[in-house]
């Protein structure tokens, strides 16, 4: 029988492959050594259209002739951008070569001023001296660097609780996010907003005073970022039910009656009045009447027209005017309180045809009779 199997012995079977020398829970974690994967790092990943990209590479093996940068993914010859000889330090372009692409003798590839057309994949393929090949593929993607947007409405003087306003964020442009925001804030859930399935476009339906924003529509891809000048929707609106000023509703002979009418309304409301009915052909916010007597009593009505909205509203004040009681100017009479309607004499008084005025007087009457040295003298 033949001895042992000897270490020296052993190692020279797993070198031969011959691997039944090795008890089984060796061969379970033993792994043959491996060198490091060659690999490409995109820098950066997505670039600016314009920028430059540098196509960077780890891990390059030893020994090697030369290498070749494509375009696209795998070998192929008439998608090769440029190779490179060590022994020479020679490069040679290929059809695919642009003139923007330089090679380094580290197997980077540099591509300045990018355009759209750059995106996608990259393939290095290393010759070796032993004329075993290695390939790694690298990719990047380029966007444009995007305007500042602006935002395009289809109405801009909507009708309130009647129109339906439409912003678009213009220009459009491809693999771009939209965003919205208005009054600096996220756009509200509401059943009156709506937004496009690519959220370029905000519809708001049953537009309201209160709907006027300002709104911004933002723009972003990974290269860039902009916002678009706020935009404030002119809502036309009112008027509403209009309020004469001031408040009050009974006036004295000979005083003047300043009223004035206002009603909210966008644009502003044109005014007009009428007088128990009446027109006073006055289209003014205000009605002045000076020195106003008891027939100027009854009803004021202020009419406020919207000419852009169509809408119109009407509100209505009674006034009344009372009679000025008063007595006469001379120095006997002086005594008297005015509380006589107008044109009641002295001697209608002391005759008592004035049942009122005397009523009113009867007690000021006692009041000189209980001591005459109250009553004037001529």
């Amino acid at each position: 029988m033949g001895g042992p199997i000897l270490p020296s012995q052993c190692t020279v079977l797993i070198l031969t492959d011959a691997l039944s020398c090795l008890p089984a829970s060796l061969l379970t974690f033993w792994n043959p050594p491996t060198s490091a994967q060659l690999t490409i790092e995109s820098v950066p990943s997505n670039a600016a259209e314009g920028k430059d990209v540098l196509l960077l590479t780890h891990n390059l093996p030893q020994n090697i002739n030369g290498f070749n940068w494509y375009k696209g993914q795998g070998v192929d010859g008439t998608r090769r951008i440029i190779g490179y000889v060590v022994a020479t330090q020679l490069t040679t372009p290929g059809p695919a070569h642009s003139g923007r692409e330089t090679i380094y003798p580290n197997a980077s590839l540099l591509i300045q001023n990018v355009t759209l057309n750059d995106t996608g994949f990259y393939t290095l393929q290393v010759i070796k001296v032993d004329l075993v090949n290695e390939e790694a593929t690298g990719q990047f993607r380029v966007y444009p660097e995007l305007p500042k947007p602006y935002v395009n409405s289809n109405n801009s003087d909507p009708v309130e609780n009647r129109d339906v306003v439409a912003l678009t964020c213009e220009p459009e442009t491809q693999d771009t996010t939209y965003l919205w925001r208005v009054n600096g804030q996220s756009l509200p859930v509401s059943p009156r907003l709506q937004l496009s399935s690519d959220n370029r476009t905000f519809t708001l339906f049953n537009i309201t005073r209160n709907d006027t924003g300002p709104y911004e529509c933002e723009t972003q891809n990974p290269v860039s970022a902009h916002r678009s000048d706020p935009v404030t929707p002119n809502v036309l609106y009112g008027p509403d039910a209009p309020t004469i000023f001031p408040l009050d509703t009974s006036y004295r002979s000979g005083e003047n009656l300043n009223l004035s009418c206002h009603a909210a309304s966008n644009p502003p409301a044109e005014y007009s009045w009428l007088v128990n009915g009446t027109s006073l052909q006055i289209n003014t916010q205000e009605l002045l009447i000076r020195n106003i007597t008891v027939d100027h009593s009854g009803s004021y009505m202020c009419y406020a027209q919207n000419s852009a909205t169509g809408l119109n509203r009407t509100t209505v004040k009674i006034i009344t005017v009372e009679s000025i009681w008063f007595s006469e100017k001379s120095q006997e009479e002086s005594f008297y309180p005015s509380l006589c309607p107008m044109g009641t004499s002295k001697s209608q008084i002391l005759s008592r045809t004035s049942s009122i005025c005397l009523y009113t007087l009867f007690p000021l009457f006692w009041f000189l009779m209980a001591d005459p040295g109250r009553l004037p003298h001529p």
